[in-house]
């Protein structure tokens, strides 16, 4: 039996279609949101994070954490395990992770001309016209970026699809009976080449993970068994790298060899890093002194945390609920909402988020308040910025583990 992926632009009933599509097929229909669960389960991560990563929206501290590198490989095998499975339609925009050269998987896409897709957000959405085509327009938008991620390419060029219809010339009804006359053709049967290929593919992802749960961040491709590893960012010390990426690729069951080489952006002024799992990687800064707290951050980024900045209680707000830090510092004294009320609204909606006042203008009744309401210390300016990184060490870990 063959597998079916689905990628498709939004609103233009493409969900109906590949619904239908598994019915008359008698084939199990996976849609993103179960690749996630069983993602969550399997890798014990968030499926929320995954979401995140299909939306594209890469976090600010991805360059310390390689986070999304991570939920990628994780989704590769996940998505390699239902193709295991054969007999299904997977559908929304985890398809795009499947390689082409899985040549028992049928790849479809659906699209549709504006104005038809607009017409269906207005009914579905119940919103004006210009309402609609703004909905329309920015789910576009995260579609591009997700395929421009993984595929390197636009997400509707024809030739990526073995089958490419636009919804607003056919029925769900048409589509539907289409692809499943095609996915029933023999040239569709798994071979021995495409189960080697799928294989390869499952490897490749495995070794991706192994690679980034030591901290690295590299591509990775496997062809009968061997692993090809790129580095596109630039390293000081390459043989090193090289040397260590290799050990720990040709350590995995299945790899027989292993080979390295620079990508087109190793050259680039970006410079490669390793994620170290001791050092804070996901902290926010809050304060609305903006010269202080950037050269808070430029310190702390010269110790290798990653760290990102906002200058007001409402931003920190807006900011944890795109993003995921797992320690925050900051301020009391600030213009609009004050950081004693964002101390509050975090642990109310965040709570596993670990908050380090650091304050030039507070009291003893302000820190047992601050105590109170869980933050984790209340440390006054100026403070010594080695006192300031070993708290946030203490408190990072304590975000990770609980303890």
């Amino acid at each position: 039996m063959s597998t079916i992926s689905i990628f498709a632009g939004n609103y233009c009933l493409a969900e109906d279609v590949a619904r239908k599509t598994a019915q008359d097929l008698k084939y199990t229909f996976v849609s993103d949101q179960e690749i996630f669960e069983k993602a969550a389960s399997q890798f014990n991560t968030p499926a929320s994070r995954f979401a995140r990563t299909v939306q594209g929206k890469i976090s600010v501290f991805n360059a310390f954490t390689h986070e999304q590198e991570r939920t990628l490989a994780y989704l590769k095998v996940v998505v390699a395990d239902f193709i295991r499975e054969q007999g299904v339609v997977i559908f929304g925009k985890t398809p795009k992770l499947i390689p082409s050269h899985i040549s028992h998987v049928l790849t479809v896409g659906l699209m549709g001309e504006l104005p038809f897709r607009t017409q269906i957000a207005t009914k579905l959405e119940n919103v004006s016209p210009a309402q609609a085509e703004k909905l329309v327009l920015k789910e576009e938008e995260s579609l591009v970026k997700w395929t421009e991620k993984v595929v390197g390419a636009a997400p509707w060029i024809p030739d990526q699809y073995d089958i490419f219809l636009p919804m607003d010339k056919n029925s769900v009804a048409a589509a539907a009976d289409l692809i499943v006359k095609n996915a029933k053709k023999p040239v569709l049967l798994p071979t021995r080449e495409s189960l080697a290929a799928l294989n390869d593919f499952i490897l490749a992802a495995h070794v991706e993970i192994a690679l980034v749960k030591e901290g690295h961040n590299a591509a990775v491709e496997v062809h009968d068994s061997h692993a090809v590893l790129t580095i596109n960012k630039h390293s000081l010390m390459l043989s090193k790298l090289e040397e260590e990426l290799k050990a720990i690729a040709s350590s995995l069951s299945g790899v027989n060899s292993v080979e390295t080489k620079v990508g087109p952006d190793f050259y680039k002024a970006d410079i490669y890093r390793k994620y170290d799992f001791e050092t804070p990687s996901k902290v926010l800064l809050v304060d609305d002194e903006q010269e202080f707290v950037q050269t808070l951050s430029d310190r702390l980024l010269m110790r290798d945390v990653g760290s990102a900045v906002v200058y007001d209680g409402q931003q920190a707000l807006d900011f944890i609920n795109e993003d995921e830090p797992e320690v925050m510092v900051l301020d009391l004294n600030m213009p609009g909402m004050d950081g004693m009320e964002v101390l509050r609204k975090v642990k109310l909606s965040h709570p596993e988020i670990e908050v380090i006042i650091l304050t030039g203008h507070g009291s003893e009744k302000d820190k047992t308040l601050c105590m109170d309401l869980g933050a984790f210390a209340y440390l006054e300016k100026p403070v010594d910025i080695e006192v300031l990184s070993e708290k946030m060490r203490e408190a990072y870990q304590k975000a990770r583990t609980g303890k």
